[in-house]
């Protein structure tokens, strides 16, 4: 579905490239030995080459550099085997050096491919750039003294991939589905965390409009840092319209980086866009050219795992599930494996329905994540058993699973402890329908005379007669032989 921006004088169209810095999994930073831990006391993990010090050489670390590897193997992209660390340099309080080490013309990853899976269920393939390897800056804190700024070193030198996307994107919706495709990916290889909300993925998003139809590139603006996918979106959709408004009321775009206020839902110009040559890109002469092994890179490609577009895959040939449930499933790499568990020698479709459904809602309802369950996946396969083999009708099922939350119990011990197996005998059955007819002849001859619609308020009321232990497929049959007599 193409998203389109209504103007005065006609439809815009949307062009998007989105900037993603990734902090590489490692217990140590790009060229230092200081660790990485996030939240440690400031200042406390910052060696004499984070700080900036003379004279002090950096040394690549060799766990990032396979990180990176590995994340271009898993966009399907080039790996460069030969690759140029560059300094970038700017001057910033946060950047003791005064240059940050980067990768410019040379980056270690070149060009791959992304499929998003949009809410309409399409799929679209968007186009990776590149991905290079660069070291964080510090952070500076201006809320901690009325009068001063303070800086906080620990996360300068932490290991960076920025993952630059061709301008495909066409809607803040793809946009936002291409951030967590990605972060889904770095979480399957175990390169990123993903957690944005601590600052080890954040986005930088390219915004610019054109007139419907046009192929023209216009000027675009980027909107730095934002640390969720909800901001991003919001932030495209208000950048977009501001761009539509100046267009239409005769003026032009400055390329410039902006700031998005999430308070207020609008971007805000933070300084005019910086150029190549702005920042005096050169090759770093304390680091010779990366040149990778070309039997390393295979060794990692073999070892990557079943990444979230081969498992979807596989989960609708394997365990003829819907491509949007199989989506939902494989998202995260835990609630994949959660969903094998349960589904393993049991009905898959039924298992799928259970996990997105009732276990997800517990998740929510508890803050529990997946690997940390309100039940495990065992006891969630047990409860599946007992409503196949007639123990436990879908609706009793439910009230067993709420006592699952509640008590931590295995659903067999739910069962005898409260009573709550299944009533299957024809007999009990036959009584509880005899007493409802006996209760309401009137509705009873209405069903005769052909209102057939109030088979489902007998079939109720025999469930209500039963507390609901009834087989509801048996009070169906029963109930509509004698209503025939």
């Amino acid at each position: 579905m193409t998203y389109l921006i209504e103007g005065e004088t006609g439809e815009w169209e949307l062009v998007i490239g989105l900037e993603v810095h990734a902090q590489v999994v490692s217990n140590a930073k790009l060229f230092s030995g200081a660790a990485t831990r996030f939240g440690a006391e400031p200042n406390s993990q910052v060696s004499f080459i984070d700080a900036g010090f003379p004279g002090m050489l950096p040394v690549i670390n060799r766990v990032c550099v396979e990180q990176a590897v590995r994340t271009g193997l898993g966009l399907k992209a080039k790996i460069n085997l030969t690759s140029v660390f560059a300094r970038k340099n700017y001057f910033y309080a946060d950047l003791p050096q005064g240059y940050q080490i980067s990768q410019y013309e040379q980056p270690i990853v070149g060009n791959g491919t992304l499929t998003i899976d949009l809410a309409d269920g399409t799929s679209k393939v968007i186009g990776i750039e590149r991905l290079h390897l660069e070291q964080d800056a510090g952070k500076s804190m201006h809320d901690q003294h009325p009068t001063r700024s303070y800086i906080d070193l620990n996360r300068s030198g932490v290991a960076l991939m920025e993952i630059v996307s061709k301008p495909d994107l066409r809607s803040p919706e793809e946009a936002g589905a291409y951030i967590a495709k990605l972060r889904s990916i770095l979480r399957y290889l175990g390169t990123c965390d993903g957690n944005m909300q601590e600052g080890s993925l954040r986005c930088d998003a390219n915004v610019s409009v054109r007139p419907k139809g046009s192929d023209e590139l216009r000027t675009r603006c980027e909107i730095k840092n934002v640390n969720s996918i909800r901001f991003v979106q919001q932030a495209i959709e208000y950048e977009a319209r501001r761009h539509v408004e100046v267009y239409e009321s005769g003026g032009t775009i400055d390329q410039e980086t902006r700031l998005f206020d999430s308070s207020k839902g609008e971007t805000r110009s933070m300084r005019s866009k910086e150029h190549a040559h702005d920042y005096r890109y050169f090759p770093d002469p304390d680091l010779l050219p990366l040149v990778l092994d070309p039997a390393m890179v295979e060794e990692i490609g073999r070892s990557l795992p079943e990444l979230p577009d081969e498992k979807k895959d596989r989960f609708v040939h394997e365990y003829g599930l819907s491509a949007y449930d199989a989506g939902v499933l494989v998202a995260e790499q835990a609630s994949a494996d959660f969903f094998e568990t349960v589904a393993k020698g049991r009905d898959s479709k039924l298992a799928a329905n259970w996990v997105m459904g009732d276990f997800f809602g517990a998740l929510n309802a508890t803050g529990r994540t997946v690997e940390d369950p309100p039940v495990s996946a065992a006891d969630l396969g047990a409860l599946i058993d007992l409503i196949k083999d007639g123990t436990l009708s879908g609706r009793l099922a439910k009230d067993v699973f709420a006592l699952m939350l509640e008590t931590g119990k295995a659903p067999a011990v739910l069962v005898e402890e409260k009573g709550l197996r299944q009533v299957t005998d024809t007999s009990a059955i036959e009584a509880a329908i005899d007493q409802v007819m006996a209760a309401n002849p009137d509705k009873v001859a209405e069903i005769k005379g052909g209102k057939d619609k109030l088979m489902g308020w007998f079939v109720g009321q025999v469930m209500k007669a039963t507390q609901g232990k009834a087989n509801p497929a048996m009070v169906n049959e029963l109930l509509a032989n004698k209503m025939k007599d």
